[in-house]
């Protein structure tokens, strides 16, 4: 398979895998209504950086490995479940405030804290070793040069921050927003409340 063919079935496999509901789009849709555009692209950035984990330990063959071994995806799982866990309950203890204290919050949301929020919730899915299992076996052989599983992996990093980043400008519309902020902190509570639910659901799944 040649670098352009590579490309094209990545980016039509990932893209769908991107814009599927998970802990990622919650996350996003989560910091973007409650601290504003930034935010939500800080947290995009944060994802997109969280795939060159999973990119990097399967351009060394580890993919395999940590998918296949029970325990290796028990401490993930374990790890990735209570982040999230965390994360939901941050949003569900979510009160209403004024908007001038809405606007200070916002302001004083640290950029670092944000990128953090999305690399931690992408680099701890559970999921992410299986899926790329998946993937790499698809567009890898034995003599595929480097130089294009650096772009393979840059590449779908790009994908992954371009789709979110639509998310952030779709729900920072005013139109869009103005809406959802009449709705304040219950849109918080409802967003916490899918993180828990998801953070639950990895915890009780079965390792296979």
């Amino acid at each position: 398979m040649d670098l352009l063919q590579g490309l094209l079935l990545i980016t039509s496999i990932h893209l769908l895998a991107a814009a599927s509901p998970g802990p990622d789009f919650v996350l996003v849709s989560q910091q973007t209504l409650s601290n504003g555009k930034k935010s939500g692209f800080m947290v995009s950035i944060g994802i997109a950086l969280g795939l060159s984990v999973h990119i990097l330990y399967s351009a060394l063959g580890l993919a395999a490995v940590i998918a296949n071994s029970i325990t290796a995806l028990w401490v993930i799982k374990i790890i990735g479940g209570c982040y999230l866990l965390y994360l939901g309950i941050q949003g569900i203890r979510a009160k209403p405030i004024n908007k001038l204290a809405e606007q200070q919050k916002a302001i004083k949301h640290s950029s670092l804290k944000a990128v953090s929020k999305g690399f931690l919730c992408n680099a701890l899915n559970p999921k992410a070793p299986i899926y790329f299992v998946a993937l790499f076996t698809v567009v890898l052989s034995p003599n595929l040069p480097t130089l294009h599983l650096f772009i393979y992996g840059i590449w779908m990093m790009v994908l992954q921050l371009l789709w979110f980043s639509t998310v952030v400008l779709l729900l920072s519309r005013p139109s869009v927003n103005d809406k959802f902020q009449r709705l304040g902190h219950w849109i918080d509570r409802i967003l916490g409340s899918a993180m828990i639910l998801m953070g639950l659901k990895i915890l009780t799944s079965k390792v296979n």
